[in-house]
Parts: structure tokens; sequence; C-alpha cells
């Protein structure tokens, strides 16, 4: 009798399955890039078939736009998580939009500080990498190209809503609206992730904390504020 036992394979359901496929497409984007990802890679790391993945991804464009945008969002959701808003009259001005001037139960200094914190380090240094990847595919790729908008506006307004919490706590002070200085800060953010190869370790400290520097600037806050 053979000692090898056939191992039993569990039906999920579509949506699991679905949900699965992407996190294994997401997962590959981030340690290895966009390019690596296919139907037949997806099948191979799943151990299924590749026309199962291609039942929910009939083409690989569409689950790189995906992946891209599920890495995206759980990396924004790491790197600046949305707080709840305080319910005023029953009511929770902007929640679950990422926009909108309701207080979180953190400061928005605090929060921003907390922003700049995690904006360093190798889960940093992935994402920022995967941004310059998917920016430079989409000029060939709709679909992301499409996607990366979506997550661009998402990431602008996720850290415009903190920049208006800290206007109208008093804590910040701009002639700018929240979502200009938001733009502000992320295109210096992104300008340091492509001039240092997405490592903050490679730039002198006084280059590495340039967007921590003009936001405290930008924000009327004193130096040093926002330190990790």
């Amino acid at each position: 009798m053979s000692s090898s036992v056939q191992r039993k394979r569990i039906r999920k359901s579509p949506a699991a399955r679905r949900a699965e496929i992407v996190e294994k497409a997401a997962e590959i984007a981030l340690s290895e890039g966009l390019e690596c990802i296919t139907l037949r890679r997806i099948g191979e790391e799943l151990d299924v078939r590749p026309g199962l993945v291609s039942h929910y991804f009939p083409s690989t464009e569409e689950l790189v736009a995906e992946a891209f945008g599920s890495a995206a969002t759980g990396e924004l959701d790491t790197l600046l998580p949305a707080e709840p808003a305080e319910s005023v009259g029953g009511l929770s001005p902007g929640a679950g939009t990422g926009t909108g001037t309701g207080m979180g139960t953190r400061s928005a200094t605090e929060r921003l500080a907390g922003f700049f914190a995690r904006t360093s380090g190798p889960a940093w240094n992935d994402i920022s990498r995967l941004w310059i990847n998917a920016r430079h595919l989409t000029r060939y790729r709709p679909s992301l190209r499409d996607r990366v908008a979506l997550q661009e506006a998402a990431w602008r307004g996720r850290l415009a809503a903190v920049i208006e919490d800290g206007v109208t706590r008093g804590e910040f002070r701009t002639q700018e609206e929240p979502s200009v200085v938001a733009v502000q800060i992320l295109v210096v953010l992104d300008g340091l992730g492509a001039d240092g190869g997405a490592d903050a370790d490679m730039l002198p400290p006084v280059v590495a904390r340039m967007a921590m520097t003009w936001a405290e600037r930008e924000l009327g806050l004193e130096r040093g504020v926002l330190e990790p």
C-alpha cells in the first residue's frame, strides 16, 4: 500500500478564492514587482490550475490592477489608519469617507507624526518601490492607470483629512488648503523614495527628514514635533 495520501482539496467560496488570489498577487507585487504577476504564477503559488485563476481574472492586466489596489490600500491603512469620527448629534461627519472634519480619538499631530514614523524601513521601501513600478507601467496598462489614480486620490484624501482635523482643532496653521498640503507632503516623500532608491538609510539625516521639516514649517509647528 502506498504511504502517500492524496491531499484533500478544500472547496472555497467564490469570494474567499478571489480574495486569496488577490492577496497572493499583492504579496508578489510588493516583494518582486508587478511584472512578476501572471495567471500561471499565481496558479502555481496557490497550487490550482491557471484556468481557475482566469475564471476570476480573465486577463493578467485585471489581476495586476487589483493586486496593486489591494497592496496600496493595505499599506495606507497601516501607515495612516482611518480614525473613527466622534459622533455629533448622532452623525459622524466624514465617517467612512476618508474626508471630513470629524475629530478622531488621537490628536492630528500624533497621527501625522505616526505617519512619518512609519514612512521608513523595509515596509515603506517596498510600497515606495511598488508605486514607482506601477507609475512606470501605467504608460501602457490602462486598467492599472485607472487604479493608480484611484489610490492616489485615496492617499491624498486620508492625509488631507488629518491636516483638516489639525486645522479645526487649532493644532495646525496653514494658508493652503489641506488637500494642497497633503499633495505636497506626498510629492516630497515620492521624490525621496525615487532619489534615495526607496531606502532612507542611504540618505543624509537632514535629507531623509525633508518631508517632516517641510510639514512642520507649513503647518506652523515647532521643529522636531513630528519626529518619530
